[in-house]
C-alpha cells in the first residue's frame, strides 16, 4: 500500500506542503521510556603483534610475581597474550603467559630448535592453564575453621612437569653454545637513580 502524498495548500501569497495525517508525528508518548538493545559497533579484531616480539627473543617482563625477570618467547597465543618460559633451570620462571603490554622486547635471541612441536601445541592451548578448583575457593564451614593452619603446599602436576622439562632440555642445549647467555638469563633487570630508559639499548 502506497503511503498518501502530503498535500500543498496556500497560506496568503505562499504555499506550503503539509504531510498526511499518517505521516505526522504522533501526539502520544509512553510515560516510561522503553529499552532499546544497544547497538554494539565494535568488532573483534585479531591481535597484532609488535615485530620486535619473534619466537625465540628474551623478553624482560615488567609485571606479575616475575616482573624484572628475563624470559624467552616460545610463541604467539590468541588476543595479545605470549607463551614464555625462563628456562625454569637457569631464573626459575615456569611455563606461563604474559601480556605483550607488559614486556619489553631485547636485541637477544635463542634458538628455537629441537623443542617438541606437539608439546609446544598442547602448551600453548587454552585450556592448559586452568586451575582446578580448591577448597581454599569453597566457602565452607570447614574452610572457615581453617583459616588459621599453616597452608598446604601446592603440587605441580607431573604432566606440566613434564612438559617443562622436554621444552626446557632443548633450549639449555641452545644456550650452552652462547656464552654468556646463561648468566644474562639469569641476572634480573633493574633500574637505579639516573638511569634513562629512553636512551638504552635494548
Amino acid at each position: 500500500m502506497s503511503a498518501a502524498a502530503p498535500e500543498t495548500k496556500k497560506f496568503g501569497k505562499g504555499e506550503r506542503t503539509v504531510p498526511h495525517n499518517s505521516q505526522k508525528a504522533s501526539k502520544w508518548y509512553p510515560a516510561e521510556d522503553i529499552t532499546l538493545p544497544k547497538k554494539v559497533r565494535k568488532s573483534i579484531r585479531p591481535a597484532k603483534p609488535r615485530a620486535s616480539l619473534q619466537p625465540g627473543t628474551v623478553l624482560i617482563l615488567l609485571a606479575g610475581r616475575f616482573r624484572g625477570k628475563r624470559v624467552i618467547l616460545l610463541k604467539h597465543l590468541p588476543q595479545g597474550v605470549l607463551l614464555v618460559t625462563g628456562p625454569f633451570k637457569i631464573n626459575g620462571v615456569p611455563l606461563r603467559r604474559v601480556n605483550a603490554r607488559y614486556v619489553i622486547a631485547t636485541s637477544a635471541k635463542v634458538e628455537l630448535k629441537g623443542i617438541d612441536e606437539e608439546t609446544l601445541k598442547k602448551v600453548g592451548d587454552e585450556s592448559y592453564f586452568d586451575h582446578e578448583k580448591s577448597e581454599k575457593d569453597q566457602k565452607s564451614e570447614e574452610a572457615f575453621f581453617k583459616q588459621g593452619e599453616k597452608p598446604e603446599k601446592k603440587t605441580i602436576a607431573s604432566g606440566r612437569a613434564n612438559d617443562q622439562k622436554a621444552i626446557d632440555k632443548a633450549l639449555l642445549a641452545n644456550i650452552k653454545t652462547e656464552p654468556f647467555l646463561a648468566q644474562y638469563l639469569a641476572t634480573s633487570f633493574s633500574l637505579r637513580n639516573g638511569d634513562k630508559p629512553h636512551e638504552m639499548k635494548w
